[in-house]
């Protein structure tokens, strides 16, 4: 998913969730499959609040799956196979094992990968414009800034929408790179 851009990835998955009128061919693969089991079709991205934005969450979670597995795994793969190896000869579990050692040498990266994907979902933009543009009770803080600035010629709430955004994000980036910093000196 990583390989394709945000606005691919909504693309595609507006068409997964593509819904016509009950008694209309299908053309969504969601309401395909509801057809095929005489089951009604929703407006996945067009209903219930809870539902389209449960809906945009997946396609995140799907574009950045890849890369929080990539982390993770070097992470894991990171972790000398002594240390493992010195906590089975001392009498630990798989469970004690995982918890006492594995998980304290994967917080640091945790920590990393959960400021980013804090940043990454603060200005998610791409997303949210290309599935419903706002719409349906699904806007976010960077497409108000967007229609505040394009839409209703307010520069000055756009403005002051970008400075919140910014005040929201820079400590997060300060976070990691603090951590950054504080693992160079343990080098």
């Amino acid at each position: 998913p990583m390989a394709i851009s945000f606005v691919g990835a909504a693309v595609i998955w507006k068409f997964v969730y593509a819904y016509r009128p009950p008694g209309a061919p299908q053309v969504g693969i969601l309401n395909g499959f509801l057809s095929l089991l005489n089951i009604s079709p929703l407006g996945w991205l067009i209903e219930r609040p809870w539902i389209n934005n449960f809906c945009l969450i997946a396609v995140g979670v799907w574009i950045w799956t890849g890369f929080c597995m990539v982390i993770l795994s070097a992470a894991y793969k990171g972790i000398p196979g002594q240390l493992l190896e010195a906590a089975r000869v001392d009498g630990a579990g798989e469970w004690q094992i995982f918890r006492r050692v594995i998980l304290p040498l994967m917080m640091p990266t945790m920590a990393v990968l959960t400021t980013t994907m804090t940043i990454f979902v603060l200005k998610i933009f791409d997303i949210v414009y290309v599935m419903t543009n706002g719409n349906f009770s699904t806007e976010v803080i960077a497409n108000r800034m967007y229609k505040e600035m394009f839409h209703f010629r307010n520069f000055g709430r756009a403005s002051a929408i970008a400075v919140i955004l910014l005040v929201l994000i820079v400590p997060m980036m300060l976070i990691n790179i603090r951590r950054f910093k504080r693992e160079e000196l343990l080098r």
